[in-house]
């Protein structure tokens, strides 16, 4: 696999014009500001063309991957070197490294991890994959090795190992959700309580789980809860008002009462969210809708009664906790010498 050219740190968001015709990464890509960029396919901008179309075909974007490898590396090596091991290392020395699973998990975050080498490798460097993203996986199996100059290797390690550690440990405990729940027709679902800048990458490790999405952003349903209803003097007031401004857009409401739904029933909602409900109620809110629109819980949901909510004929479990509150799993990286120097 070859590593990256040195391109600047890409720019999310960042304003600028769309040439004539299209083409390229975009505005958001660093490499779009000068002229010629634009011709590059985004599938080979930066990162290789292979671990790229790796990244769409998993639903990620290879620039926003390929932005958080470098602030990653950026934020570690502060515009500077690794000095501990620039000392210690010579400069050809190759080695191998296997990163290894030190627990028993749910794997999410292996393409990302080679991103974060594909940004520090000076050289080609190999890759040798033992398992994919969402297998499960024991202690002390191998989950990934690389082949690659010593320095680049150590360098990378810690950056690769965060945000390997952290998408694992959210597919983790998705999975665990999604075990409970096997056999019903409920799914569990993730909120945006995600890491700033991470919420992408957060969000596929849930589906690594066996979870499902909600929104990914604020733009691409309306949620409308108490907030909204105090500030539009009402909860149709408040439904009207979202489907006048933004007519194709799913709109959800919430409810903390039975006799709240009726109504919300009668605006069109497409999805009412139950917030706090117990099971009892669940299962009434779910006879009372009767299959009209499609029933969220939200609230006192944990893995030992999801099953309970599940059963009611619930179709989702939006539970926060999957990516804000997950425990890394333990993943190391195991160094051995190698031979190979012509990668």
């Amino acid at each position: 696999m070859s590593s990256t050219p040195d391109l600047p740190l890409l720019q999310i968001g960042r304003p600028g014009a769309v040439p004539e015709g299209g083409g390229g990464c975009g505005d958001a890509c660093g490499c779009a500001g000068d002229g010629d960029a634009y011709e590059l396919d985004p599938l080979t901008c930066g990162l290789d063309p292979d671990l790229a179309a790796l990244l769409v075909a998993a639903g990620l974007d290879p620039v926003q991957v390929e932005d958080i490898a470098h602030m990653a590396i950026e934020e570690d090596l502060d515009q500077g070197v690794d000095v501990t091991t620039v000392a210690t290392v010579p400069e050809d020395a190759f080695a191998t490294g296997d990163f290894t699973a030190r627990e028993p998990g749910t794997v999410a975050g292996l393409r990302i991890a080679e991103a974060v080498l594909s940004v520090v490798c000076t050289d080609e460097f190999a890759v040798e994959r033992h398992v994919e993203d969402g297998e499960r996986v024991e202690a002390g199996q191998k989950l990934l090795s690389v082949t690659t100059r010593t320095r680049d290797l150590l360098t990378a390690e810690r950056s690769a190992l965060n945000l390997l550690g952290r998408l694992s440990g959210i597919a983790t405990l998705t999975r665990a959700w999604a075990d409970v729940l096997e056999g019903t027709e409920a799914k569990v679902r993730d909120t945006r309580k995600t890491t700033p800048g991470l919420r992408a990458l957060e969000k596929y490790a849930v589906r690594c789980g066996g979870g499902v999405n909600h929104r990914m952003s604020l733009s691409d349903a309306a949620l409308i809860k108490d907030n909204h209803v105090v500030a539009a003097g009402g909860v149709a007031e408040a439904f009207t008002a979202v489907r006048r401004e933004f007519p194709g857009v799913p709109i959800e409401v919430e409810v903390d009462r039975l006799d709240q739904i009726p109504p919300i029933l009668a605006e069109g909602a497409d999805l009412i969210l139950l917030d706090n409900f117990t099971p009892e109620q669940t299962r009434e809110a779910v006879e009372l809708v009767a299959g009209r629109a499609i029933l969220e819980s939200s609230g006192r949901l944990t893995v030992d009664n999801a099953r309970s909510y599940a059963e009611t004929g619930i179709d989702y479990l939006a539970v926060g906790a999957l990516t804000h509150s997950a425990r890394v799993l333990d993943i190391g990286l195991d160094l051995r010498e190698s031979d190979d120097e012509s990668l």
